[in-house]
């Protein structure tokens, strides 16, 4: 089985995956981070080479199954994957956790991806964003506002003089985004529809502090795709192919 990994559901299903005798398990990270989460599994890290490398390797490893777990906005590397198993005729299950939903008290804006999030800002805002390192070339033409853009890796040089970067690894508590958000002086939130408890407390903050939020939608499945909630849904999917006795 191949896991395409990069998300605590994944590290979940790989610790499940890994008591299951007779399953073979090889997980792949993007080799995004430089310190990555540990995984019960045997890891390959580094891209495929797109589609065609993909292809090959579940052909050449034997792979009876694929599970993506990577995150909800690795639209390319999900889009691959279905690929290669329509290819190969290979399943593949797409394993993505329940989108954020807007409650009481939230100021929620959505738009359809952050270039359309860096136009909502209004001129003169001070926005959080929450939306990953490579965001930041979507906000720099946005001289007119003061953003901060948290990310997991320190970036290797300044961003843009507008645009300052500060770390950090979820989960986040909200009591700390509270703080962090009165300390910046932040106008507005910018987030990604990521789902999951690791990211929330940013938008808890909001509503508490009653700012505005500038929530970016997912990109769609890939067409046909095959989806499941969570970590009991895609292992009970993986023994119907693996283990099925």
């Amino acid at each position: 089985m191949l896991l395409l990994a990069g998300t605590a559901e994944a590290r979940q299903l790989a610790e499940r995956l890994a008591e299951v005798k007779g399953v073979r398990v090889t997980a792949s990270l993007a080799g995004a981070t430089s310190k990555p989460a540990a995984l019960a599994v045997p890891v390959r890290s580094g891209g495929f080479g797109g589609e065609d490398g993909l292809v090959r390797y579940v052909e050449a490893e034997d792979v009876a199954i694929i599970v993506d777990a990577t995150h909800p906005f690795a639209a390319r590397m999900s889009a691959h994957a279905a690929a290669a198993g329509r290819q190969t005729g290979k399943p593949v299950v797409h394993l993505r956790r329940p989108e954020w939903r807007a409650q009481d008290g939230d100021n929620w804006r959505v738009v359809p991806d952050l270039a359309s999030a860096a136009a909502a800002l209004p001129t003169g805002a001070r926005a959080f964003l929450g939306t990953g390192g490579g965001s930041a070339k979507d906000f720099m033409e946005r001289t007119d506002t003061s953003l901060t853009l948290r990310t997991i890796e320190p970036p290797s040089a300044e961003i843009a003089p507008h645009i300052r970067g500060i770390t950090g690894r979820p989960p986040f508590d909200t009591e700390e985004e509270k703080a962090l958000l009165l300390l910046i002086g932040a106008t507005h939130v910018v987030a990604k529809n990521s789902g999951g408890a690791g990211g929330y407390a940013k938008l808890a903050a909001a509503r508490a502090l009653r700012l505005p939020v500038i929530m970016v939608a997912r990109p769609p499945m890939p067409e046909g795709a095959e989806t499941v909630g969570d970590v009991h849904a895609a292992v009970a999917q993986v023994r119907q192919v693996l283990a099925p006795n």
